[in-house]
């Protein structure tokens, strides 16, 4: 894969890489870099992980070395539940991620660097040059009860930024959610001697209601890998997808952002009076045809629901 193919790839489905530039540069001077992502280890594994976890396949094509952070501490940190929760969600994400393909990802649980006196020293150095008002709105998007805030949430952008260091990572990729944190790193590493990475983020998932991103807070928003076939279709066909509308529209974003980097078409079954079959190879085309009315949404999500289905067999069979 050359040069611009990996660009291409890495920025495929992105909202933003900062910067363009830099990664290039890097991939042009660096032969093996190390991208991470961190996942607070809590509630269930569920479409909205699949987006990274995409993409952090497709670094690994380009030739990135992966680590996926399994941030126990972040977890407890944000008030996600209590120790022995944490622990175990953290082992169960960490086999379905294999199982959704990151076979070849370096794990590394949080708590095992970040108790280390190097650690706490640069936490500890940054919370003296950043303020408890600039912390928080690092963390709007992150935080549950953003209004009622723990002190423990004004500690988790800072261990956030110095994660990056510790794991020596040279790109970040994650959810658009996470790019206040990741400005505010931008402005600070080199108070702890560290080199700015790069920042891969994607978009998120809308609810399935068409509202705010799906969460594992927010009932019946989203789809987890282990739902029932019965419950994936049931949800599907509940899902907001008004005719000819793409904005905010969940079942497109589905497509888009996990089905079409996994398979090569996409096939629509109907009967020849409603159109006959059909078959998108692309995205794009699938958006133009149902944006100009010629896809119905139920037609969209029964083939959603399907590949849907197809993706997540080997999370069930293993479970």
């Amino acid at each position: 894969m050359d040069l611009a193919e990996k660009l291409a790839l890495i920025s495929n489905n992105t909202v933003e890489v900062v910067t363009q530039e830099d990664l290039k540069k890097l991939l042009e001077t660096n032969k093996k870099p190390i991208a991470y992502c961190g996942y607070e280890p809590s509630g269930e594994v569920h479409l909205g992980h699949l987006v990274t976890i995409t993409k952090l396949t497709e670094l690994e094509k380009a030739g990135v070395k992966v680590k996926v952070l399994l941030a126990d501490w972040h977890a407890f940190l944000n008030r996600k539940g209590d120790w022995d929760f944490i622990r175990k969600t953290a082992k169960e994400w960490e086999t379905v991620f294999n199982q959704l393909g990151l076979k070849n990802a370096e794990y590394v649980l949080g708590s095992s660097f970040e108790r280390k006196p190097e650690y706490i020293d640069d936490v500890l150095s940054l919370s003296s040059h950043i303020t408890i008002n600039r912390g928080m709105r690092s963390m709007q998007e992150v935080s549950r009860d953003i209004e009622n805030a723990y002190i423990s949430q004004a500690i988790y952008p800072l261990m956030q930024i110095v994660d990056i260091k510790h794991l020596k990572v040279d790109i970040a990729q994650a959810g658009i959610e996470q790019r206040k944190i990741h400005m505010l790193g931008r402005e600070v590493f080199d108070l702890i001697n560290y080199k700015k990475p790069v920042y891969v983020h994607t978009p998120l998932i809308n609810a399935l209601q068409g509202e705010g991103k799906m969460s594992s807070s927010i009932k019946d928003s989203l789809i987890s890998v282990r739902d029932s076939d019965d419950a994936i279709k049931k949800k599907i066909s509940k899902a907001y997808c008004p005719e000819g509308i793409v904005e905010k529209n969940p079942v497109l974003e589905i497509c888009q952002l996990v089905i079409f980097p996994r398979v090569e078409k996409l096939d629509i079954n109907r009967p020849d009076k409603f159109g006959g079959n059909a078959e998108f190879t692309s995205f794009e085309e699938l958006q133009k045809s149902f944006a100009a009315k010629q896809l119905h949404p139920m037609d969209l999500k029964n083939a959603v629901a399907e590949q849907l289905i197809e993706i997540l067999k080997k999370v069930k069979k293993a479970n």
